[in-house]
């Protein structure tokens, strides 16, 4: 997914003191669609690999185009794409051509470059709710062979009355098949259902899940409301769950979503801007200069034109170095 943001700032996972805890979403336009945009903010910038957390929807898309992001480029991350409800097509310059839907894993490696677009297809689901992710890849990594996975079934495990998907990485030995270049963890996990613990009564459930001590991790709610760690979390909002735990505890209403995502610190800079993670000014600029020449490949199949870079303010993007 692209973001119409033109400079999404630097991160420094190294930078912690000071920063809030709990942190707001702010909105952001992506296509035709307004999104609560959870990474990056002022008050933090990345959480481990992860730099960009995006949520979507709940939006009825019955008898409209739905999701309609046009070809656009990355570099220097993988992209995550989960869905809760609807369907979305993904196709990219190499060829792929995949339709995802909820419970199953699109990830995207751009290393040195990659171009991709995602719609709604004309036979298309009334509902869309989703959440796209990016994950920062490490410096040495980052010109690996753009590269494309789709996972239709992954590991879920219960703790309590929580269920837990594992789409990225691993927890208590449950160990997502995704490609992954640094130590991170992705998963969602809903309350009270299909597991042990369940309250029929339809009252809270609650469940502890076991956390890599070395990881500092976040936690938002996509559906519902939860207590984590005593802390009440609502949708739109981001906790931070600095390194040195080894579990974490969810209590929320049946049926109420949530997504962990951690990592070791990444303890390098980022340098974001556009649809690209890089390190320097002058990797920005030429990344831009090629998809302007039409050099970061083909997506066949889109019917429209592929999106236009933003304007590069180049003085700006090198004070902020």
């Amino acid at each position: 997914m692209s973001t119409v943001d033109a400079e999404l700032g630097i991160a420094d996972s190294l930078v912690r003191a000071g920063f809030p805890a709990l942190t707001r979403a702010r909105e952001a336009r992506v296509g035709d669609m307004t999104v609560r945009r959870l990474l990056p903010l002022r008050q933090r910038r990345s959480v481990g690999a992860w730099c960009f957390a995006d949520h979507y929807g709940p939006m009825s898309v019955d008898g409209v185009a739905g999701m309609r992001v046009p070809p656009h480029p990355h570099i220097g991350l993988q992209t995550v794409t989960w869905l809760i409800s609807g369907n979305v097509l993904h196709r990219d310059s190499l060829g792929t051509e995949q339709m995802i839907r909820p419970g199953q894993l699109n990830l995207m490696t751009a290393g040195r470059g990659i171009a991709h677009s995602e719609e709604s297809p004309a036979e298309h689901d009334p509902e869309l709710h989703g959440v796209q992710l990016w994950v920062a890849l490490p410096d040495a990594q980052r010109q690996v062979e753009a590269a494309f996975e789709h996972h239709g079934e992954l590991p879920v495990i219960g703790a309590g009355g929580l269920e837990i998907t594992v789409f990225l990485g691993s927890i208590s030995g449950a160990q997502s098949p995704a490609t992954v270049f640094s130590e991170i963890v992705g998963a969602q996990v809903v309350a009270g259902r299909g597991v042990a613990g369940r309250d029929a009564s339809g009252r809270d459930a609650s469940g502890r899940i076991p956390l890599a001590p070395t990881h500092e991790h976040v936690m938002f709610v996509s559906a519902g409301s939860a207590e984590v760690d005593g802390t009440v979390l609502r949708t739109g909002q981001l906790l931070y769950l600095g390194t040195g735990r080894e579990q974490v505890t969810v209590t929320a209403a049946a049926g109420s979503r949530l997504f962990l995502l951690g990592g070791v610190p990444l303890g390098e800079p980022l340098l974001m801007w556009w649809n690209f993670v890089a390190r320097t000014p002058e990797e920005i600029t030429a990344a831009a200069g090629e998809w302007a020449a039409g050099r970061f490949g083909t997506v066949n199949g889109y019917d429209g034109e592929p999106l236009p870079a933003p304007p590069l303010d180049a003085v700006r993007l090198r004070r902020r170095t």
